[in-house]
């Protein structure tokens, strides 16, 4: 059985990505920062002067920046989980279905639970594919948290596979081939 997993440059990449996504986290906490707990004495300490902030009430030009920070703040770590999770990825087609693995996540999705094979993004230069199941085999993780982050994710029901996977049209094929979408012998090559 063969994994699939991301090529070099598909890990460059996703690492690039994350270490975006890591400085636009603390650009967001630094900026939230100097939006809330602004003072007139340089001193003053970040909790003393968001008191002083709040007791004196803050101003439109003080919330719209802290409002912009926040959901900064906690969009950042999902993007973040899916790039991670884009990062560990590794499919290997067995007899029982595909296997999905990354980080704290492992599927495996049987043949006759893939509906649909589908290309996303088509015109972009790194397209990638997304399998859509049946079911939710999210179920199969046990951690909680690797369960809700993955379904933020792909979704609950279907397997993304990323642009950067080295041989990703020879794991489309086969599982296409393995969920009976297409026939087993391409065509102009029946025996």
């Amino acid at each position: 059985m063969k994994t699939y997993r991301l090529s070099p440059s598909g890990r460059r990449s996703a690492i690039v990505l994350l270490i975006g996504a890591l400085m636009i986290w603390v650009f967001a906490l630094w900026t939230l920062r100097i939006a809330l707990a602004t003072s007139s004495d340089p001193s003053a300490g970040f909790v003393q002067a968001l008191r002083e902030n709040l007791d004196r009430g803050l101003s439109i030009g003080q919330i719209i920046p802290a409002l912009l920070m926040t959901v900064l703040l906690v969009a950042t770590p999902l993007a973040a989980w899916s790039i991670l999770e884009e990062l560990g990825a590794q499919y290997t087609p067995t007899d029982a279905g595909l296997r999905f693995t990354s980080f704290g996540v492992a599927l495996t999705c049987p043949w006759n639970s893939v509906v649909s094979v589908r290309r996303l993004d088509g015109e972009n230069d790194e397209p990638f594919d997304e399998v859509t199941l049946s079911d939710d085999f999210s179920t199969q993780i046990r951690n909680p948290l690797v369960r809700w982050l993955h379904r933020q994710a792909c979704g609950a029901r279907r397997l993304i596979i990323y642009a950067g996977l080295a041989d990703r049209d020879d794991l489309l094929h086969e599982i296409r081939m393995r969920a009976g979408l297409i026939d087993a012998q391409p065509a102009g090559k029946q025996a």
